[in-house]
């Protein structure tokens, strides 16, 4: 029994290290390439599953096809305005040609010296031809809110209505590109170079920028002058609002009082022309009543209180007190 056991598990164990040396497996997130002593052979594998190859004499190599990263090393570079700055650059990338990338770079570690070579060569290029504005701002958004403004102002200007000038002085550095553009610049000048090594280049971010010890107090003193100056900018705008809203309201008022006094003068108007009118329907009804109310309304006014008189006994200013 044991000697007919013996190729059963002979036989058993080659077909185990047969199968074993011509099929293999490729996991989601992989590429395979099959090389016969040493030499790319076929296509590219990219689909998941379980395939197989000559036994023996073809290898499988691995190629990871997702989303890899990169991290450069910080480096320092010259802006176009002479202003020496540390740049620190992230970049993502993936493998689009295992076959090329197997070919050329042959693995990972061998990817990441060429992406240390080509890219911080075209950060260096690109941050070298542009100010050092471009690689700190973005957008010129402040810019474009203040232009705004001013031609708001030349349009109130040019219509006649009331408006402000802004008494500010010095000019907000302007952005040409910005900094993602700069990022795209690099992409553009190192996507070529790449994909000669099968490498897609997705893109580049600047991570990180700081500066040298004697450009730092100088950017500061920069930064806050520019800031300060859109700040006065901004209030200068301010108080050209404020003075249209006050101006406006100044002219809502008297418009208000003028309207107010045209109509008290117009009810004094008319209460004097009723009471005059009074007064003469009275007159032409009973021209001596009213003579002797009008008199009685004089002494009232003119002989109360301690007032002395030196009047003649004739006087007509008398006649009524005489009884007559």
């Amino acid at each position: 029994m044991r000697n007919k056991l013996v190729p059963i598990i002979v036989v058993i164990g080659l077909m185990v290290i047969l199968g074993k040396s011509s099929s293999y497996i490729v996991t989601e997130g992989l590429q395979a390439i099959i090389t016969e002593f040493g030499k790319p052979v076929g296509k590219p594998i990219t689909e998941a599953g379980l395939h197989f190859k000559k036994p023996f004499v073809q290898e499988v190599r691995y190629v990871d096809k997702r989303i890899l990263s990169w991290d450069g090393n910080p480096n320092q570079i010259p802006t176009k305005d002479k202003k020496f700055i540390k740049v620190d650059t992230t970049a993502r990338y993936r493998v689009v040609n295992a076959l090329k990338f197997i070919q050329t770079v042959r693995n990972t570690s061998g990817a990441r010296a060429r992406l240390d070579t080509i890219l911080d060569s075209a950060t260096r290029n690109v941050i070298s031809a542009h100010n050092l504005v471009e690689a700190v701002r973005n957008s010129n958004a402040i810019i474009i809110k203040l232009e705004q403004e001013k031609t708001e102002t030349e349009k109130r200007r040019a219509s006649g209505k009331n408006y402000v000038e802004e008494g500010v002085t010095g000019e907000i550095e302007n952005v040409d590109t910005g900094r993602e553009k700069l990022s795209q610049l690099i992409v553009e000048k190192a996507s070529p170079e790449l994909l000669a090594f099968g490498i897609e280049l997705i893109d580049v971010q600047l991570r990180r920028i700081s500066y040298e010890q004697s450009v730092e107090r100088k950017v500061y003193e920069r930064m806050i002058s520019e800031r300060q100056r859109i700040a006065q900018k901004i209030r200068s705008i301010g108080s050209g609002e404020k003075a249209k809203i006050e101006g406006r309201l100044l002219k809502d008022l008297r418009k208000i009082e003028s309207i107010a006094y045209r109509k008290a003068q117009k009810f004094r108007g008319e209460g004097e022309a009723k009471a005059a009118s009074i007064y003469a329907k009275a007159l032409n009804k009973g021209p001596r009543f009213y003579e002797f109310i009008k008199s009685m309304e004089v002494y009232k006014s003119s002989l109360g209180g301690k007032t002395n008189f030196i009047i003649s006994s004739d006087s007509e200013f008398l006649r009524h007190l005489k009884g007559k």
